[in-house]
């Protein structure tokens, strides 16, 4: 009988996949994406537009997802259907994508302090009139 492990996970954010126009300064050249909202509220809600030779997986550019941070990414898709193999989608921080029954989940290794890579200091502050 194999040990199971077990890391903890803590949420990070929800990506949301639409076809309407982002502006121009969200876009990620690298993966041929735009990607807005995460930064302006506190619900960590990410916003993306894909273009149309995007190379990411079909999967990951027409459903909603749940972001998830991971202190070991390798351990956290280790036997789990694997959509997009770890990459880096900017310095400090790496990503994979894997599909669990219908869910997609995005986990999200961080190499340094994640206000380094994307500070956002009015995360999970809801601001009361």
């Amino acid at each position: 009988m194999s040990k199971s492990t077990f890391q903890k996970i803590t949420f990070h954010h929800v990506g949301i996949p639409i076809t309407e126009k982002l502006p121009a300064d969200t876009y990620n050249a690298d993966l041929k994406m735009r990607a807005t909202g995460y930064f302006e509220s506190p619900y960590a809600i990410e916003w993306m537009e894909f273009d149309k030779d995007s190379l990411l997986p079909e999967i990951i550019r027409t459903q909603p997802h749940v972001g998830y941070v991971v202190e070991d990414l390798k351990k956290a898709i280790k036997g789990r259907k694997v959509i997009l193999e770890p990459t880096s989608p900017c310095d400090g921080v790496t990503v994979a994508f894997v599909l669990e029954g219908r869910d997609l989940v995005e986990f999200l290794q961080f190499d340094k302090p994640e206000e380094e890579v994307w500070p956002h200091p009015n995360k999970f502050l809801l601001e009361c009139l």
